[in-house]
């Protein structure tokens, strides 16, 4: 499986998914803290990939999304955005309507 599909996979097999570095309970970066912390607060699962344990991964990833930084967010298959978008979001409520919507879809 390449990179792509491994990513299409992921996507696909994850209605929330968060592409990170370190993992919620330890992010090792103060953006993926912020953006855990705004996930969090909407009160839903999501899954997460350590992006420091995959080199090909964060490289492919950012070919694949045309986005350079972490973290990066995708629900329902689409990039969402960076840390900075995320927090946006979350103060206006949109990022909790858009997480709740796609737990509900999966749920389905």
């Amino acid at each position: 499986m390449d990179i792509n599909e491994t990513i299409k996979s992921q996507l696909d097999e994850n209605p929330i998914i968060l592409y990170m570095k370190g993992s919620p309970q330890a992010p090792q970066c103060g953006f993926s803290a912020k953006t855990v912390q705004a996930l969090m607060a909407c009160g839903e699962r999501f899954a997460f990939v350590n992006i420091l344990d995959n080199q090909e991964l964060r490289e492919g990833l950012k070919v694949y999304s045309s986005w350079p930084t972490y973290p990066q967010l995708y629900i329902s298959g689409e990039l969402v955005g960076g840390c900075d978008i995320i927090l946006e979001m979350s103060e206006s409520g949109e990022l909790a309507k858009m997480v709740k919507e796609a737990a509900k879809q999966a749920e389905a």
